[in-house]
C-alpha cells in the first residue's frame, strides 16, 4: 500500500473509532452544567434555575430517564423545560417517570417541534441547508403530555404569559411555541419591573424572538434546539445550529443585549442519528445571585 493509500486507511480507521465513541460512549455521558447568573437585586438570596431540553426519549432509554431524576436532588426552585421531551408515540410514560421528583417543584415549559411528531430519517447534511423544509412524522401524544405537566401544576407558556412563585419571590414569565416551525405568536408586553427576575423560554432560539423578549425586558432567556451542534469539531466548534442563531452561542451562557441567554445543549439526539462529539448531553443548574 502506497503513501496515499495508507493515509486513505488512517482517515477511515479514525473516522470510524470517533464515530463508535460518539454512538456508545460520549451520548450518554450526561453532565450537569452551572452557572451563575447576575440578575436579581442586591443582597437578595440565590434562586435555583434548573433547565432541561431535548430529551428525545424513547421508551427503552431507562438510563436517561434515571439521570434526570437525580437531578431533583439539587433542590431547585424553578424547573424550566425548553421541549422536544419525545422521540417516540410510547414516550409519555417514560418522560413522566424522568421529570416524576421535578413535578413536585414550581416548574414551566414550552413544546418543540418534537413534541407534536416523530422523527423521519433524515440526511444529516440538509442541516447545512438554509431553505431545508421541516417533515413531520407520525403525530405525537402532546396533549397527553401537556395535561400532565398542568396536572403536576407547572405553566405552560406556549405562546403565553405567567407569573409564579419560586423560592419565595415572584417570577415573571413568558414563553412562545416552537418559531422552528412558526408556531410562535408572542404575547408582547413589557416585562412586570416588580417581579425578583424576568425570564422568558422558547424552544428554537431564534434571534427575531430573542430581540421581542429583550424588548420587553426579559433578562434571562431560555432556549435548545441547537444540541450545541451535536457534533463539534475542536478548536472551531458547532458547524450548524438549525436556526438563526450564531454558531458561536450553539450552546451556553452569553450576553444576548441587555438580557442573558442560556442555550442547553440538551439530553438527547435524533434517533436517526444518536451520535455526539465533543458535545455531551447536558442539563443546567443556573444560579441566579445579585448583580
Amino acid at each position: 500500500m502506497g503513501p496515499l493509500g495508507k493515509i486513505a486507511l488512517g482517515a477511515v480507521v479514525v473516522g470510524a473509532g470517533a464515530l463508535a465513541y460518539g454512538t456508545l460512549i460520549e451520548r450518554n455521558m450526561f453532565t450537569l452544567r452551572r452557572y451563575d447568573v447576575p440578575l436579581l437585586a442586591p443582597e437578595a438570596e440565590p434562586l435555583r434555575v434548573l433547565h432541561v431540553s431535548d430529551l428525545h426519549l424513547t421508551p427503552k432509554q431507562r438510563r436517561k430517564q434515571r439521570w434526570v431524576r437525580e437531578l431533583a436532588g439539587l433542590d431547585p426552585d424553578l424547573v424550566v423545560v425548553t421541549g422536544d421531551n419525545m422521540a417516540h408515540p410510547d414516550a409519555v410514560p417514560g418522560v413522566l417517570a424522568a421529570y416524576e421528583p421535578l413535578l413536585e417543584l414550581p416548574g414551566a415549559f414550552v413544546f418543540g417541534s418534537n413534541d407534536y411528531s416523530g422523527p423521519v430519517l433524515k440526511n444529516p447534511f440538509g442541516y447545512f441547508r438554509e431553505d431545508r423544509e421541516y417533515e413531520h412524522g407520525v403525530e405525537l401524544p402532546f396533549e397527553d403530555l401537556r395535561t400532565a405537566f398542568l396536572d403536576a401544576g407547572w405553566v405552560d407558556l406556549n405562546n403565553k404569559r405567567a407569573t409564579l412563585k419560586a423560592g419565595g419571590r415572584v417570577v415573571d414569565l413568558a414563553g412562545v411555541d416552537d418559531p422552528h416551525i412558526d408556531l410562535d405568536a408572542y404575547p408582547a408586553g413589557p416585562a412586570d419591573p416588580a417581579a425578583a427576575v424576568r425570564i422568558a423560554l422558547s424552544h428554537a432560539p431564534e434571534p427575531r424572538v430573542l430581540d421581542a423578549f429583550t424588548a420587553d425586558g426579559f433578562e434571562l432567556l431560555l432556549a435548545g434546539h441547537t444540541h450545541g451542534g451535536q457534533v463539534r469539531v475542536p478548536g472551531v466548534g458547532a458547524l450548524v445550529t438549525n436556526c438563526g442563531l450564531d454558531r458561536k452561542l450553539a450552546r451556553g451562557l452569553h450576553r444576548w443585549d441587555r438580557a442573558w441567554l442560556h442555550v442547553s445543549a440538551g439530553l438527547g439526539t435524533h434517533p436517526t442519528a444518536p451520535v455526539r462529539f465533543a458535545c455531551r448531553p447536558e442539563a443546567t443548574l443556573l444560579t441566579l445571585i445579585p448583580r
